[in-house]
């Protein structure tokens, strides 16, 4: 079976869309399926045509320059636009059985223009709802005619695919509300590659020696610096738990938009020589920086995007057997069961968080069965081979669908 997948970015950018992409395309392998992929021009240019990365050849989309980008609206045309003819040329070339397009709504729409003129079945995966993710962003309002625009195209394109995925049952319970046949959507979760995050001994080598964790509690955190993530939250409630836990330490590791506002909110609460900043760190050093964490953080704030979305970060950390503790956000809540496999304090409460953290680090003995907990679960339920198996059903009833025969006026229009 050929599967051609229609990415938004992909390596080597490092992002937890990229993470997710990498364990599906190399568990499809596994299974001796063929994918091919493409990005959209959306993805950082490079130089050539195709390049690889981890192991992977990916396929670019040239990003097309034009006056017309300054225009509302032009540049999300350009980008399909582009993304249609870099596919249909490669759908010709590689003859695909299925187009497997992942959100944002630009892949889908190209997906599905070529789908028609090749007689192609598409998939559309839904990881998140982009116009959700603007708006936390502060790009676009939550009422504004973007985002209602974004919604109604992305509803269009998952009412024509020929079937959808989603990676949690919070996104599958928002497509049906949409009018999206159940029978028509997969839920495809998130996983963890256990033998990437394989439990380490204390006694691997520091990921950050130019921290002195020695005698030190170390409170973690790993992944983007987006305002929903509650950063700033978790620095407004860590003197409380200095207060009462003075050997402690705040190592967060990543970077993006909210590292800068982090770092002045470091200093204007003194707390330079408690909050250490790691930057971005490669994948192979994430193993080491959860065996260097006593407790890792996830105190998102309650919003759309984060009650609908499950993230990653914290079942590898599950997986690694360090101790959870994350807001109590929908996604969230469909991976931690509180007091079994993790807690979760009520999202958006500062000293609800500080709480819960003091009550942990004075009861540290009670730990190890939460802990077992949570990697039984991690191995038994959230396995990428077990995951990404769940395509085959869905591969298998579309695969038939393929005809492969070409629309003369997207052709004509292409050449």
């Amino acid at each position: 079976m050929r599967i051609l997948h229609i990415l938004d970015h992909s390596a080597p950018l490092q992002s937890g869309y990229v993470s997710r992409t990498l364990a599906i395309l190399k568990q499809q392998r596994n299974l001796g399926w063929e994918t091919a992929h493409l990005t959209g021009p959306k993805h950082p240019a490079t130089p050539m045509p195709s390049e690889m990365a981890e192991g992977l050849l990916f396929h670019r989309t040239p990003a097309s320059w034009s006056r017309l980008t300054r225009i509302p609206l032009c540049d999300p045309l350009l980008v399909v636009s582009a993304l249609k003819k870099q596919l249909l040329q490669l759908a010709r070339t590689w003859q695909p059985d299925i187009l497997h397009a992942h959100s944002p709504l630009l892949n889908g729409l190209a997906a599905l223009a070529v789908g028609r003129a090749l007689q192609l079945p598409v998939l559309y995966e839904v990881r998140a709802f982009w116009e959700d993710a603007a708006a936390s962003h502060g790009t676009a309002h939550p009422n504004g005619p973007r985002y209602h625009l974004t919604r109604r195209l992305e509803t269009y394109v998952m009412q024509k695919a020929d079937a959808v995925t989603v990676i949690c049952d919070g996104l599958r319970q928002e497509l049906i509300t949409r009018g999206i046949a159940p029978h028509k959507i997969t839920t495809i979760p998130n996983a963890v590659a256990l033998e990437r995050f394989a439990p380490q001994p204390p006694t691997i080598a520091s990921p950050w020696p130019t921290i002195d964790t020695t005698g030190r509690t170390v409170l973690g955190y790993i992944g983007s610096f987006y305002s929903y993530e509650g950063l700033a939250l978790l620095l407004e409630a860590l003197p409380a738990i200095r207060a009462r836990h003075p050997d402690i330490l705040l190592v967060l590791v990543g970077g993006g938009p909210e590292e800068q506002p982090l770092r002045q909110m470091v200093k204007q609460l003194g707390l330079e020589s408690t909050v250490h900043f790691t930057g971005r760190l490669p994948p192979e050093c994430m193993p080491a920086c959860h065996a260097h964490m006593d407790l890792m953080l996830f105190p998102r704030l309650p919003m759309r995007l984060t009650h609908l979305v499950t993230p990653l970060k914290p079942l590898e950390a599950m997986a690694s057997r360090r101790l959870v503790v994350a807001s109590d956000v929908g996604g969230h809540q469909e991976l931690i069961s509180h007091g079994q496999t993790g807690f979760l304090f009520p999202a958006g409460q500062g000293q609800a968080l500080a709480a819960t953290v003091n009550s942990l680090l004075d009861q540290r003995a009670q730990w190890e069965p939460i802990l077992e907990n949570a990697l039984r679960f991690v191995r038994s339920e959230r396995t990428w081979s077990a995951s990404v198996a769940r395509y085959q059903p869905v591969y298998a009833r579309l695969a038939p669908m393929a005809q492969r025969s070409p629309d003369p006026i997207l052709e004509g229009s292409s050449s």
